[in-house]
């Protein structure tokens, strides 16, 4: 990928007078708040936090990660709309890590409501809530927020140092402002009079921009609103991007780890004679709770270290997935930390005679991340700096934990983000940042790459908790009169903060009932418990975090309360989402059209449907499951999603699709089980997900009826668990209430 140094080789640079001053374009420039994160080093030139202008074009700053979601495509796209530039000229590279970054949408998730039901009290409390981000910093790519955080923002930058460069060429022609125009980096006067941005740009830096600019309507988006050809294509289809485990420096060493596999316990002793005496091992490095070596490539690395004898302690929780949901299902019978939705009178409902009360218990289990990559990074620590590349989610994060590991101060450190081959969670955490300095600074002046092995990786993951769910159900007249669910897993929001930001939030934890207290049904005695249990097995942020089992708890009984009512499962939905919540009622109208919905399926074909609305998108799923002698085939999927406004339909079907097939694979045969308190999973053979041959076909349809932006990383993966659970019980007949499914079916593989 590229970065800062390779910019500045390329020449950039526009003179000694935008050197000096710095050629600022930019809301947060614009808005003078924020510092410019950039440093260049003399002779070179800086734009702003978004926009680099040279002699040779523009380059736009992404400063979230690419992990295959395409936000090195849309964002530069956000900002190139609006400062008017050729899309073959757009280069795009990540930004350091630097307060202007901050990820103030992250904060959109806190508020303790229906996200769906927004009122403008509402979008005023969520932009105060951007205060916090901004303060700390917080650089984050998660949470299906990039471009809800960019949409404005990067418009605005664009916009801005579009009008600055245009009060230049004014100056520089004497004419006035409104006689100019813009096309394809550059200003356009009268009398066939042309100017490039790169020359303008040195005087561009002497002039204040203007404090208000107008956006463009979008009638006359070019990028925006249609799918553009993605920027890191070429680089990934030629091998040339640099993903983290890409790097190389001179002089280089390779390492490889081994931590104690029950997780959180510490190391007694080890012998590591046997390791040392492999040619090309160079050290061994103590890391408390394990050991790293570091040796001349890493497959010796990786020998080395299982050569070693390690004595390990036990682990802090109970040693079996029997014993661990023991815990779980516990915390049901405790006292809630929430009620985030509570309508009606469920403790006073009187039942009629008539009524019909349905109950049901559902558990999911813990679930790892399994990036494609291996979890890598690598360090240069020399005594007073420390340089690290990886492929980071939170590069501010991962600066203030190495430097703490290193006993440096976080100025000192800087972290490089490369590409991220898989990232869904797992890279925002900095655990592999950290140990990577650590092992680094064992080696001073020696860079270091440290790579785990897959099985050490998939042995210490931050697992998306096991969770169990209690649900009961009032039906009168053939419609929901009630719903009470209670929702139990250890917090993910409790251990993620303590390790991001040294702190545990007390209050209700809105992200453990997430799914399934803010769903749009007309419901109207409605309440939704959350009971945390409290285990010492680190759980993180997983791809659409609590909605991923929420959904599948929710779905699955309201597939289970409209069967019980006699009533098809689509109409049973669409009745309880058109009196709440009309683009939630448009997406089950679109799948049921899609997929021709009858409600009635042949013998040997099963269907199945869900709805869930999270990370601000409402997204309904029809899969389509077939016997194929005794093995159950996913064969088809319709999906439908409302985005409020579809800013790069390619790159939102690629997202829709892609949470589909990670989500179905977490439900039919993911899991991630304890025995004597390790995990028993190694690698992709015993944590398969489905490949193209037993992947269905996939149709999505994307509409545009609300009113907000809405995310599209993460949304699909929700309802894609209990619609296949769904499917396989109108198949087989058999309701399954735990995951995955493949321990009651065997499916096509």
């Amino acid at each position: 990928m590229a970065n800062w140094g390779k910019i500045t080789r390329r020449t950039l640079l526009i003179g000694s007078a935008a050197i000096a001053g710095g050629v600022a374009f930019g809301v947060w420039q614009y808005r003078r708040e924020l510092p410019n994160p950039l440093d260049p080093a003399e002779g070179q030139a800086t734009l702003n936090p978004w926009i680099l202008i040279d002699q040779q074009g523009v380059t736009l700053i992404a400063a979230r990660a690419e992990m295959g979601q395409g936000v090195y495509t849309t964002l530069p796209a956000l900002v190139a709309e609006e400062l008017d530039v050729a899309w073959d000229d757009v280069r795009v590279m990540h930004g350091p890590a630097a307060q202007a970054y901050y990820n103030g949408a992250l904060m959109s998730h806190g508020l303790p409501i229906n996200d769906y039901e927004r009122t403008g009290f509402h979008e005023t409390m969520i932009e105060a809530m951007t205060v916090l981000p901004k303060m700390i910093g917080l650089q984050v790519t998660g949470g299906s927020t990039s471009t809800i955080d960019a949409f404005e923002k990067l418009r605005m930058a664009g916009a801005t140092a579009r009008e600055t460069l245009k009060m230049a060429a004014a100056e520089r022609l004497n004419m006035p402002l409104g006689a100019l125009g813009t096309r394809d980096g550059r200003v356009i006067a009268p009398g066939g009079i042309e100017m490039t941005y790169g020359d303008l740009a040195a005087q561009a830096a002497q002039i204040d921009p203007p404090r208000r600019v107008a956006l463009k309507p979008p009638a006359d988006w070019r990028y925006l609103g249609r799918s553009m050809p993605r920027t890191d294509t070429i680089a990934k289809s030629t091998g040339t991007a640099e993903f983290g485990i890409d790097v190389r420096l001179p002089g280089m060493k390779f390492a490889s780890l081994r931590r104690n596999p029950r997780l959180g316990g510490g190391m007694r002793r080890y012998d590591d004679s046997a390791a040392r005496a492999m040619p090309g091992v160079e050290q061994v490095v103590d890391l408390g709770d394990g050991v790293a070596v570091v040796a001349s490539n890493t497959w010796l690395a990786m020998q080395a270290v299982d050569a070693i004898d390690i004595d390990w302690d036990d682990a802090p929780y109970p040693a079996t997935s029997d014993a661990l949901m023991g815990v779980i299902r516990a915390a049901l019978d405790a006292a809630p930390n929430s009620t985030l939705r509570d309508d009606g009178e469920i403790d006073a409902l009187e039942i009629a005679p008539e009524d019909r009360v349905i109950e049901a218990e559902y558990t999911v289990p813990w679930l790892a991340h399994a990036t494609m990559e291996p979890m890598n990074a690598t360090a240069l620590y020399t005594g007073d700096r420390l340089e690290i590349w990886a492929g980071s989610q939170a590069p501010g994060f991962a600066e203030q934990r190495a430097a703490e590991a290193t006993d440096l101060d976080a100025d000192q450190v800087t972290c490089h983000v490369t590409y991220l081959g898989g990232g869904f969670g797992r890279r925002g955490e900095t655990d592999f940042v950290v140990l990577a300095a650590r092992v680094a600074r064992a080696m001073e002046g020696t860079p270091v790459q440290l790579t785990w092995s897959r099985e050490e990786d998939m042995r210490h993951d931050f697992y998306r908790p096991a969770a169990a769910a209690r649900m009961r159900g009032v039906l009168r007249g053939g419609f929901a009169s009630a719903l009470e669910g209670r929702v139990a897993a250890p917090s993910v929001t409790r251990q993620s903060l303590q390790r991001m930001a040294g702190i545990s939030p007390g209050g209700p934890d809105k992200g453990h009932v997430e799914g399934m207290f803010n769903q749009p049904y007309a419901i109207p005695n409605y309440r939704v418990t959350g009971h945390l249990a409290d285990l010492d097995v680190p759980v993180g942020f997983w791809r659409a975090v609590g909605n991923s089992f929420n959904g599948f708890f929710m779905e699955s009984f309201m597939d289970e309360m409209a069967l019980a009512a006699r009533r098809d499962p689509l109409a049973f939905r669409l009745d309880l989402a058109r009196r709440e919540h009309a683009p939630s009622a448009g997406v089950l109208e679109a799948v049921a059209e899609m997929s021709g919905w009858t409600g009635q399926t042949p013998d040997g074909v099963g269907r199945g449907v869900a709805m869930t609305y999270s990370f601000h998108t409402a997204v309904a799923v029809v899969v389509e499951v077939s016997d194929r002698d005794g093995a159950v085939a996913i064969d088809r999927a319709w999906m439908a999603c409302d985005v409020g406004t579809a800013l790069d339909p390619g790159i939102i079907e690629a997202q829709m699709s892609g949470g589909l097939i990670w989500g179905l694979s977490a439900a039919a045969m993911q899991e991630i089980s304890f025995a004597g308190g390790e995990v028993e999973q190694w690698n992709f053979p015993d944590f398969d997900a489905l490949r193209l041959h037993n992947s269905p076909e996939v149709e999505v349809r994307i509409l545009e009826t609300q009113h907000h932006l809405g995310g599209v990383g993460e949304p699909s993966v929700p309802p894609s668990m209990p619609a296949l659970a769904n499917a396989v019980y109108d198949l087989t007949g058999e309701r399954i209430r735990d995951l995955p499914l493949s321990r009651r079916v065997r499916f096509v593989l």
